[in-house]
């Protein structure tokens, strides 16, 4: 390395003086590896959006690497691809866009940061020469307005980097944000300076597009829902349908009564009706605009959002993944799903005479133009009816699944579209697609090797179209004239393989449905939620014995109580469980069994006790689901005991992304902290306080290791008061859950809402979504007759409530804050930065994450791992570890470049100094001429 040549210098002189010996760098180096060993990767599955860009002279392709968090570049020779550099970004980019030859920005979606990355000549390599701190898990980025120098980002209205109040409790507000920069002046700031923040009335954004001219930019949102909600059980008449409540069948095959449930409603225009067509209006206190795409004039001074009717599209879809302009006519295509969850019940139907299996949420197309919104079913070829029927077969051959990115010809007349669930490429004649006139045949699909495409870019000049494939983190290269797949190009996938071979279940409907439509993927989007609720009850299941273990009433007050702990309730599961919100497939491992009321579990195949048997055993969970593949997804068969291992041993890898409402240092206000103390220690209901049920321990199952602790939970279920026993729910996601308020049904002392007007979601909290708000929730458990432990009521209880919902919103988790946040430091920027490298430091000197610094250094691409007190280690075996003090110097001096980054723990080493864990360290292997992210190719 260059600055070990120049040690005659000053500077080389202070940094061998400041050394230690090499001997102790790699014992430094062991110690990190060791508590490496076994979380030297986490999985995150963020989905990516804009994944592949061209560079303006069409010589480049740069590609986000999500799972090792690296801009990939390829040169294009004949066609084909040649990898040129990789120049490491944020943790987990999943958008990418070229402002010019040499200026990519690259969106880094788990640490709020943009990466201003300049390009070297040629392509071989390149750096990072400014972060941009924005909003929450950022997802898109586009360029437009005055020489399209005006940057658009989409983010969620919250994080830790947003100079607003998020207004978190308040109704009627916009979640979702478009940051717009000047890209040619970013600002001094520590995070840049933006001309503006559009905020949009929906819930979480992702996709952007740009008119041909540059002067629109469309902005889409994610969960968009389709304007359907939930009635309270409390409101609605106990007795079935016979007595104006839930629409029958109100038994199960066997004559078992259903319980008391709440009732899915949807609005038509006019009114909120049910299965039945009757209206619930006065029980739904809010209305749904659904405003779904946002029209931005993106030459305006700030741009903003058009006035009136002009600036959205409604009812487009319910998950809008991405977007596309025709070049020609100007029209937008938009890549979605619309939610058939207004139909019930997984299972054969017999006993009720219907079922949604197979019919979950239909792919689509909507065309968007000056007349409005036409929305194309790409399957309309299915025939939901038909019972499943075995693979391979015609009707599978046709479909194409959760269409994501796409891209339209030059001349606007073919559309290419991404089938992550298919692994194909759709190809649509754009006239015969706005017009509906066009049939679903696979002889219009481009198979893929790879499998997941999520997005892709056309080289109309070449015949060549590319396509990143997420399932094994590749690029496939077609030639677009013979509609044939030509190359397969591998990127660096530090995944490993049981990651891999288990995603592809979550995903690929081809394989777990009949009809080829169907996924786990389709409702738990990029295994996450969809933000909806459905009645998946199965009328011809039968009633399952409840295992699980309850909290128990606290013994002071049994004289009072009793003893049982469910006060009577029974606590079985029926069959016929009634609507309930999608759950997230994040954080399950250590968190016991699953569903709401936790009846796929383990406890009725042997006796519980944690950490990992009968009830809190998750792997034992997760395979109880497999019965789904046939009654939800309408799938021939199940999947056979190998291939839900498979499946299993992928899903509980995934974690939850840091709390973005917690502050970086990971310390509470003092708001947070007097609710989290009434939280944890002031009783409210018979078995105790809040924390009683909702246990929150850091460390719980330390055996677990990446995945020890409990974050509001711990596998046991608890008496709610409500009709079914419910298991008691974690609570690392509630702020997701932010922006449905007003509801009908009374909580605690708290009256009914009046009607509270325009909403962006359709559910809130709560198994089935019925609960608005925190502060609801939490006076569910005000005194009364039944509970006269409760939270009294006067001033001191409602702020005792208010305090539990600012604490509740940064709610602890499995990772702290910090993990994820990043900053550049430059020749000049260093008293600006200088802070919050210092807080990065201390929050890993404090065990919260690792940090590494990666970047240009004495103009060599460098790793740095820091090591505690102080000390970094570079990326050659021969250097020494460094000061952090004189790390700044230097690269004040030098006009070196590094972004610094807290990754989580374990992920240093690989992330900062080796990143093929071969155990040579990148700079060694750069040297040697081996390649550092290849394990097989070593010096």
């Amino acid at each position: 390395m260059r600055a070990s040549r120049r040690s005659g210098s000053s500077l080389g002189r202070a940094f061998v003086k400041s050394a230690f010996s090499a001997a102790a760098l790699s014992a430094a180096l062991a110690v990190s590896s060791a508590a490496a060993a076994t979380s030297s990767y986490t999985l995150f599955e963020s989905g990516q959006v804009r994944p592949l860009a061209l560079s303006p002279n069409g010589k480049l392709l740069f590609a986000v690497n999500t799972p090792d968090g690296h801009l990939e570049i390829f040169a294009i020779h004949g066609g084909n691809l040649v990898h040129r550099g990789s120049v490491p970004v944020g943790l987990e980019p999943v958008a990418v866009a070229a402002r010019s030859d040499t200026e990519v920005w690259v969106i880094n979606h788990l640490s709020d940061s943009v990466s201003v990355v300049k390009v070297a000549p040629g392509g071989y390599g390149g750096a990072v020469v400014r972060t941009l701190l924005v909003g929450d898990e950022p997802r898109d980025v586009v360029f437009a307005g005055p020489g399209r120098a005006r940057a658009f980002i989409t983010a969620a209205h919250r994080g830790q980097n947003i100079p607003f109040d998020p207004q978190l409790t308040t109704p009627g507000v916009g979640r979702a944000d478009v940051w717009v920069f000047d890209a040619n002046h970013l600002g001094s700031s520590l995070g840049g300076d933006p001309l503006t923040i559009v905020t949009l009335f929906s819930d979480t954004p992702r996709a952007l597009a740009v008119t041909p001219d540059g002067k629109r930019v469309y902005a889409a949102a994610f969960h968009s829902g389709n304007r359907t909600t939930i009635v309270p059980e409390l409101v609605v008449p106990d007795g079935g349908e016979d007595a104006g409540g839930v629409p029958g069948p109100n038994t199960n095959a066997e004559g078992v009564p259903a319980p008391e449930v709440g009732l899915l409603v949807k609005h038509d225009g006019a009114h909120w009706r049910d299965v039945l067509g009757r209206t619930w209006d006065e029980e739904v206190r809010f209305s749904l605009p659904d405003k779904d795409v946002f029209v931005i004039d993106a030459t305006a001074s700030p741009p903003a959002q058009l006035a009136g009717p002009a600036g959205f599209y409604a009812s487009v879809g319910t998950i809008l993944f991405n977007m596309a302009v025709n070049p020609k006519s100007g029209k937008v295509y938009v890549s979605n799903t619309e939610a058939r969850n207004d139909l019930r019940f997984e299972g054969p139907g017999v006993h009720a005479g219907e079922s949604l299996r197979g019919h979950l949420h239909e792919a689509r197309i909507a065309v968007l133009s000056a007349g409005g919104v036409a929305t194309r079913h790409l399957n309309k070829h299915i025939d939901y009816d038909a019972p499943p029927a075995p693979l391979p077969s015609a009707v599978n051959d046709k479909s194409l699944s959760q269409p994501l990115g796409m891209a339209v010809s030059k001349n606007g007349k073919k559309l290419y579209v991404a089938a992550f669930g298919s692994s194909k490429i759709g190809v649509l004649d754009t006239a015969a697609l706005e017009n509906d006139t066009f049939a679903p045949s696979a002889a219009d699909h481009i198979a893929l090797s790879g499998g997941g495409p999520t997005g892709m870019v056309l080289d109309d000049a070449r015949d060549r179209l590319f396509a990143l494939t997420r399932f094994d983190n590749a690029i496939s290269v077609v030639n677009t004239a013979t509609r044939q797949e030509i190359a397969h190009v591998p990127m660096h996938n530090p995944e490993p393989p049981a990651i891999v071979e288990g995603r592809p279940f979550l995903y690929d409907a081809r394989f777990t449905s009949s009809n080829g439509e169907s996924a786990c993927g389709s409702c738990h989007v990029f295994a996450d939620f969809d933000s909806l609720a459905w009645d998946l009850g199965n009328p011809d299941g039968s009633v399952l014995n409840n295992p699980s273990p309850i909290v128990p009433i606290d013994p002071s007050f049994e004289p009072i109580f009793g003893t049982d702990p469910l006060l009577g309730a029974d606590p079985d599961f029926h069959p016929m469980k009634g609507p309930m919100t999608t759950q997230s497939l994040r954080g399950m491992e250590n968190h016991g069994p699953m569903h709401w009321r936790g009846d796929r579990t383990g406890g009725n195949d042997e006796a519980s006790s944690q950490p990992e048997d009968g009830t809190f055993d998750e792997a034992a969970a997760f395979k109880k689901f497999n019965g789904a593949f046939v009654d939800l997804l309408g799938r021939s068969a199940q999947l056979s005991d190998e291939e839900m291992q498979k499946f299993t041993d992928f899903i509980l890898q995934i974690t939850y992304p840091p709390n973005p409402i917690r502050t970086l240092d990971n310390t509470l206000t003092a708001r947070q902290q007097a609710g989290r103390d009434f939280f944890r220690s002031v009783t409210v209901v018979p078995n105790g306080a809040c924390g009683a049920c909702h246990v929150v321990d850091l460390d719980a199952n330390p055996s677990e290791g990446v995945f020890r602790g409990f974050f509001g939970a711990d596998g046991r279920s608890s008496n709610d008061a409500e009709p079914q026993v419910v298991k008691v729910p974690h609570l690392r996601n509630v702020y997701q859950k932010i922006g449905m308020f007003g509801t009908s049904a009374p909580s605690g002392s708290v009256p009914p809402d009046p009607f509270l007007g325009e909403q962006v979601r359709g559910f809130g909290l709560f198994h089935d979504g019925s609960i608005p708000d925190l502060f609801k929730f939490c006076s569910g458990f005000d005194a009364g007759p039944l509970n006269p432990v409760g939270i009294p009521h006067d001033a001191a209880g409602e702020q005792a409530k208010r305090d539990m919902e600012e604490y509740q919103l940064a709610f602890e988790s499995n990772l702290a804050p910090i993990v994820g946040q990043q900053v550049t430091l430059d020749a000049m920027n260093g008293a600006t930065v200088g802070a919050r490298i210092d807080l990065l430091m201390e929050r890993a000197d404090a065990g919260e994450c690792d940090l590494v610094a990666k970047g240009r250094f004495w103009r060599q691409d460098t790793g740095f791992l820091y090591l505690g007190q102080g000390e970094f280690a570079a990326n050659r075996q021969s250097l020494p570890p460094i000061p952090d003090a004189l790390l700044r110097i230097i690269v004040s001096a030098t006009s070196s470049v590094l972004t610094y980054t807290c990754v989580p723990p374990g992920n240093g080493e690989r992330i900062g100094v080796d990143r093929d864990l071969d155990g040579f360290l990148d700079g060694d292997e750069v040297a040697s001429g081996s390649d550092p992210a290849d394990p097989d190719s070593t010096p």
